[in-house]
């Protein structure tokens, strides 16, 4: 998980933390102005504490046996304390219910094992870094359509457009499920409108659901992203986080390769994004409407030779669905 989700989701603890400490003790002012009984046993009960702890540490012979006195005194007192509350209109739980997790206590943690509501902590704050929160609910591996792709075999490819997808599809849910076990990069290559996009997010989704962090950006975003850090470092803290948030980052998916403006500074930062990911095992995936041919043709021979040699190329072809959608939306409104 990338360092900097883990340090947003420590940081919100301290912050639930610090709400529960001024929720509680604001309670507690409740309780006491209208029960001044409780703020005598909680005097009582902290004393029982103290001297517990300070027969352990004193090595009392009896120091056992004290405790346990001491523990079923606590417990009446305790006791004694709810009825007390109860009888004054508060509800049981009035002094512990101030936690978002009861369980932890909104520390993350039990007995030093992450509590479950850390990992679910770390899915959501995935999800907003993502940049793409909103889209994935309506494009993941659940609503992917193939009734958009022919049966029909393709002369040139020697295979129909629903088949060669098919087969796409079943790689890249491979490629989530073994995420964490098999390092791999992929790139989506094809015409516009063939899914590559909404694969990506079908993608990204699957992942994110697992915990992973997840980063989205397109190419045109991120070369003028390079750009304006390069040069404006005071006033653009926020984009060079966002830049090490791409190195660092469980899965990087740069949509639209092709479409960026290209000068010698963003051509030589993204053969070192791509490259570091590669060196430290991080997958990328990538989709672009340019052919093997031009990528060839656009690109350093640097960053070619990683994509021929590190990532598994997909291709799309079939027809726009972007027109079939539109299509069958007039033909529908007939």
């Amino acid at each position: 998980m990338s360092k900097y989700i883990y340090k947003q989701v420590m940081r919100d603890y301290d912050r639930d933390k610090l709400s529960a400490r001024k929720k509680y003790e604001k309670r507690l002012n409740e309780v006491y102005d209208k029960c001044p009984k409780v703020r005598e046993l909680d005097k009582k009960i902290n004393k029982v504490g103290i001297e517990v702890a300070r027969s352990i540490l004193r090595g009392d012979d009896d120091s056992k046996g004290l405790a346990e006195e001491l523990k079923m005194i606590n417990k009446a007192l305790a006791e004694e304390k709810k009825i007390i509350m109860r009888k004054a209109g508060f509800k049981e739980d009035y002094l512990t219910d101030v936690y978002i997790c009861a369980k932890c206590k909104d520390t993350g943690f039990i007995d030093n094992i992450k509590c479950e509501c850390f990992n679910k902590r770390l899915a959501e704050k995935a999800y907003d870094m993502s940049n793409i929160k909103e889209i994935l609910k309506t494009e993941n591996f659940q609503k992917f359509d193939f009734d958009f792709y022919s049966d029909k075999v393709n002369v040139k490819e020697g295979i129909s457009p629903l088949k060669n997808i098919k087969s796409i599809y079943s790689r890249c849910v491979e490629f989530t499920e073994s995420f964490d076990k098999n390092f791999a990069n992929l790139l989506l290559f094809g015409g516009a409108g063939l899914g590559k996009t909404f694969m990506c997010n079908c993608i990204a989704k699957e992942l994110l659901e697992k915990g992973k962090g997840v980063f989205y950006i397109t190419a045109a975003e991120l070369f003028k992203l390079i750009e304006n850090e390069r040069f404006d470092r005071d006033e653009n803290a926020d984009k060079s986080e966002i830049l090490n948030i791409i190195f660092d980052i469980d899965l990087f998916i740069l949509d639209d390769l092709g479409t960026e403006f290209q000068t010698a500074l963003t051509s030589s930062e993204f053969f070192n994004i791509i490259n570091t990911r590669f060196i430290h095992k991080k997958p990328v995936v990538i989709s672009t409407n340019l052919s093997p041919e031009n990528i060839v043709n656009k690109y350093s021979d640097r960053v070619v030779s990683r994509f021929y040699g590190n990532y598994d190329f997909l291709y799309f072809f079939g027809d726009d669905i972007r027109i079939l959608k539109l299509t069958k939306g007039n033909i529908i409104n007939k």
